[in-house]
């Protein structure tokens, strides 16, 4: 998402591997894990958060707006879109967690930027520079919770699968141009404030209308879809049987 270059087989390792392509097969390795604290750090928040926001949306739009929801789709699709704008607006309120995301990316891609300074130091020094990106980020998580959450909690475990698939994959290809556009302003230095719509405009001048949709096979499909595939089918299998002795 952040390579601005045109890959090929040729620029392939020093696109993944960046400093470490001329380097050994093991320091290549650990050259994939920059970052590793920030990332582990926002995915356990993000995961607190997804699992414990969206079942929370959903009771407060069924108890105040149940029978608009009912009465506008019907007693099925009404139950569906109630659960589908819960998500949406906990992919909303997602935001808020977007300073541990932010020093996520700058440290995969642009690790220069922090300059010696650890998490405390940046925070303090930095504030509100982190949430750069709120809006683009608010815009990719709606659509994408929209269809990526929803309550599987009375399906089999092959149904969970299956839907979490599908759900996945679409959220993610949904939600692409969104991201790549919220990763290009994040990755810049601090110092350095870029405008999304700037970033759009490069973007369509420089790369195309395809370039919207870069890193949507090797993050999105092989990396993404997989891992929410299997934390949603997980979580909504465990989720009914912690329910009985909670």
């Amino acid at each position: 998402m952040s390579n601005k270059n045109k890959v090929s087989f040729s620029t392939l390792s020093p696109i993944i591997f960046r400093d470490a392509a001329s380097k050994p097969a093991l320091a290549k390795f650990f050259s994939l894990f920059p970052g590793l604290g920030y990332a582990a750090g926002y995915k356990v928040a993000q995961r607190v958060y997804k699992f414990g926001g969206q079942p929370w949306f959903n009771d407060i739009i069924s108890r105040n707006y149940k029978s608009s929801f009912t009465n506008t789709f019907g007693e099925r699709k009404g139950k569906l879109m109630m659960q589908a704008t819960a998500g949406s607006l906990t992919g909303i309120g997602e935001v808020v967690l977007l300073p541990l995301d932010a020093l996520k990316i700058k440290r995969q891609v642009n690790p220069e930027a922090f300059r010696g300074r650890g998490f405390v130091r940046i925070f303090m020094e930095e504030g509100t520079t982190l949430y750069r990106g709120w809006g683009w980020t608010m815009a990719r998580n709606a659509p994408g919770h929209l269809l990526g959450i929803t309550d599987y909690s009375k399906a089999t475990w092959g149904q969970n699968f299956v839907a979490s698939v599908s759900g996945a994959v679409a959220s993610i290809t949904v939600a692409a141009p969104l991201d790549v556009v919220k990763t290009r302003i994040q990755n810049a230095n601090f110092e350095r404030k870029v405008s999304g719509f700037t970033v759009v405009k490069e973007l369509i001048k420089n790369e195309g209308m395809g370039a919207f949709f870069k890193g949507l096979t090797p993050r999105g499909i092989l990396v993404v879809g997989p891992k929410l595939v299997f934390s949603y089918t997980l979580a909504q299998s465990l989720i009914p049987l912690f329910g009985k002795y909670v």
